[in-house]
């Protein structure tokens, strides 16, 4: 492994470096650099691929531009309900009465009736797997009375995942001048679902086709049939958003998402989603350098009941870069000093960062492993007149 070079940066706050040497949860391959080439040219408006555990964007086209997204919006009105189920404010079990909004709404259909109650799970699948209109309108008005209640739900949720791009105005994707997102957005959007309710995905997005009411559809997703590492997500087209899909992927334990907006055709929409995918995995590779709460090193605490804390990452911290490019890369850590108790389990107190051919791939607040409580007096005391003479 080639020595991991440790500069201080002029732009942190924190003014002590650590040494990262051998602080690495497993050491980065020797490798010659890969020969990476460019993203591939897609027949698509934009498009977006990311690695769902570092976040990193590999390749993106138009990704912060405003585009209509049909029925991806479909993504948030499962989100909302997988939440819903999750805090038991629905059960699988419940039934809903179809209202004739639901029943007469245009556009694809699970084709449920106003006679005929329908349980939240097979209201899920019918949205999830047959793309529903008419069950995303049953989840929404179950969930909050009205459809409009919904999409005031679902601009709030938007604002607090950090989709700062994006309004809604309904349940399923309809056409609306005032109903819309962008590639960036609904990468955010994916990303959060499969985290937040990984059970839910699992058990509903790779289904191939669904019957209800002896009616059965398949799950529009081609690449389900295609590529066995696609495991979702969801499919939209309207005519003036195009055809639309996003996709889930997981090969050898890493997974990417890629975003496809606005291609031609229902064939071309999965082919392109099938080149970004496969770029993805053939010129990239990600690894899990620092585990959640793994502690790094140790920094000097002032004042407090113990001389020294444990410094880790509050979450899984993964790299994504080109492959044969792990020996190349260069980490930066400094902490902040003077370090004075009391300090609390969490506390952010230092900061990471990584580069590669001068650039900054990823940067991290580090924090405290354990609360360290303050010294008694005369401990205080001591170390007062110790930070006096430095």
């Amino acid at each position: 492994m080639q020595r991991i070079i440790h500069r201080l940066l002029k732009s942190t706050p924190f003014t002590y470096i650590l040494s990262l040497t051998a602080l690495l949860l497993t050491p980065l391959a020797q490798a010659d650099s890969a020969q990476i080439a460019p993203p591939p040219n897609l027949a698509v408006n934009a498009y977006l691929l990311k690695d769902y555990n570092s976040g990193h964007v590999i390749a993106s086209q138009n990704s912060s531009m405003r585009i209509e997204p049909a029925s991806l919006t479909k993504i948030m009105t499962a989100y909302l309900s997988f939440k819903a189920l999750k805090n038991k404010h629905l059960s699988l079990t419940q039934t809903f009465t179809v209202s004739e909004i639901a029943w007469k709404i245009e556009g694809s259909k699970m084709f449920i009736e106003p006679n005929r109650p329908v349980t939240v799970d097979e209201l899920l699948h019918g949205m999830i797997i047959q793309s529903g209109n008419d069950a995303s309108i049953a989840l929404a008005e179950g969930i909050a009375s009205t459809e409009a209640q919904f999409a005031e739900m679902m601009n709030k949720e938007a604002q607090r995942l950090g989709m700062k791009n994006t309004h809604y105005m309904n349940a399923t994707g309809l056409p609306d001048t005032q109903h819309y997102t962008t590639a960036d957005d609904l990468a955010i959007l994916a990303t959060a679902l499969i985290h937040d309710f990984p059970e839910q995905y699992q058990r509903l997005y790779s289904i191939k086709e669904y019957t209800y009411n002896k009616i059965t559809q398949p799950n529009r997703n081609r690449l389900l049939w295609l590529d066995p590492n696609v495991d979702g997500m969801k499919t939209g087209h309207t005519e003036s958003a195009g055809y639309c899909l996003i996709s889930s992927a997981k090969r050898d334990g890493i997974r990417r998402i890629s975003v496809v907006l606005g291609a031609a055709t229902d064939a071309a929409r999965a082919t392109e989603s099938q080149k970004l995918l496969n770029y993805g995995f053939q010129f990239f590779d990600s690894k899990l350098v620092y585990k959640q709460g793994q502690s790094i090193n140790q920094v000097k605490v002032w004042k407090g009941s113990e001389n020294q804390v444990e410094i880790t990452v509050a979450d899984d911290l993964f790299l994504t870069v080109p492959k044969g490019d792990y020996a190349n890369i260069k980490a930066v850590m400094a902490s902040q000093q003077p370090l004075i108790a009391p300090i609390q389990k969490g506390q952010v107190i230092g900061r990471i960062k990584f580069s590669l051919n001068g650039k900054v791939i990823e940067e991290r607040n580090l924090v405290a492993a354990k609360t360290i409580t303050g010294a008694g007096i005369l401990g205080r005391a001591w170390d007062s007149i110790k930070l006096l003479l430095q």
